[in-house]
């Protein structure tokens, strides 16, 4: 066997086991994103303690991000996130809103909205309630995987929570605020827990 054939045998084994490798990385690292995914999901938990450090524009971009990537009906899209890191629109909404007095103490707050001229028409229209709780749940995991704390206060369908969200915001007719995510460090004060209920599955049918 002359040199350039060994050298070849040699050049294909590298080859191979350099492709191997590369297939087991992908492998693995495919196995630590889905473990990671499911560890973000469980540890999930609704924060309302937050420290004086300040939540970054960048990372509030980060998580309104995550929100836009969720899925909706016929693809429409049809909402609207308002970043609230001005601190006397956080100490109102908290003031006025009985469920959300941690907005006070909170870097920011994200307010999740249907817009109702991305909608689809007609009964099919209120399709924009479950496209904005899927995003407002990406925003709660994405604040989850940062390091952050958040929790969802709920504005719709309270007639009288929705009138402050728009007055302190200045919401127009069609945009009608889902919720308020106020977001911040957390103090480590909340842990998660455990909701699995094996009596609330149900295998083929009830």
């Amino acid at each position: 066997m002359n040199i350039l054939k060994i050298t070849n045998i040699v050049l294909a084994l590298c080859v191979l086991l350099l492709i191997i490798k590369i297939n087991f990385s992908e492998e693995k690292n495919m196995k630590d994103l889905g473990s990671n995914t499911l560890e973000i999901i469980h540890k999930r938990k609704s924060v309302r303690n937050y420290t004086d450090k300040e939540v970054s524009k960048t990372q509030l971009e980060t998580l309104v991000k995550a929100g836009m990537a969720a899925p909706t009906a016929v693809n429409k899209q049809p909402w609207a996130f308002i970043v609230v890191n001005d601190r006397a629109a956080l100490d109102e909404l908290g003031d006025h809103l009985p469920y959300a007095k941690m907005a006070k103490k909170a870097s920011a707050a994200i307010v999740v909205c249907g817009d109702l001229t991305k909608a689809l028409e007609g009964w099919e229209q209120e399709f924009w309630i479950q496209d904005c709780s899927a995003a407002s749940q990406n925003i709660l995991l994405a604040a989850e995987a940062l390091g952050l704390g958040a929790v969802w206060t709920a504005a719709y369908p309270a007639k009288d929570r929705m009138a402050t969200v728009r007055r302190v915001l200045g919401l127009p007719k069609h945009i009608i605020p889902l919720n308020v995510i106020p977001i911040g460090y957390p103090k480590g004060i909340e842990k998660p827990k455990d909701k699995w209920r094996p009596e609330n599955l149900h295998w083929g049918k009830w």
